[in-house]
């Protein structure tokens, strides 16, 4: 027997607000006590808004690579958020800002930031998760370790 398909997002607001899960809860990271929201907005294709409030202001003007994951958010397991949730139709996939959903954050003097994404297709719905990483998102997807993340599920 197969597994049921979960519909994806259309047509709807999706929110998430949570605190940040560490990735390394034994030491002190820019993350630590942060929180962070993600709205999701979809009919034939998805907008996503990324916003983190209280990470550490010693960070501030530093940009972090953010991006949808095709696994949940498990603090202490970084590993369990998998890798990049990927759009592509070809072998291997494209990975770019239109095939992922990409969400960068440049934390401001407030210890804040905001990012947007919109892509032309809607996320499966599944336990996913928006794993931030150490360093701003290079062309080819890869951004770094992973520092914290929040739990997204539908």
């Amino acid at each position: 027997m197969g597994a049921a398909v979960a519909p994806a997002v259309a047509g709807v607001a999706l929110n998430f607000n949570s605190g940040l899960r560490d990735f390394a809860p034994t030491a002190s990271g820019p993350f630590d006590g942060a929180t962070a929201k993600l709205t999701l907005v979809g009919t034939d294709s998805t907008q996503a808004v990324f916003v983190v409030h209280g990470a550490d202001p010693a960070v501030a003007g530093r940009t972090f690579g953010a991006h949808l994951h095709n696994g949940p958010c498990v603090a202490g397991n970084g590993a369990a958020a998998l890798g990049h949730y990927n759009h592509s139709t070809t072998a291997p996939p494209t990975v770019n800002d239109q095939t992922e959903i990409w969400l960068d954050v440049t934390i401001n003097d407030g210890g804040n930031g905001q990012s947007m994404a919109r892509v032309e297709w809607a996320p499966a719905a599944g336990p996913r998760s928006v794993v931030i990483h150490a360093n701003p998102t290079a062309a080819d997807g890869t951004a770094g370790a992973r520092l914290a993340c929040l739990p997204v599920e539908w």
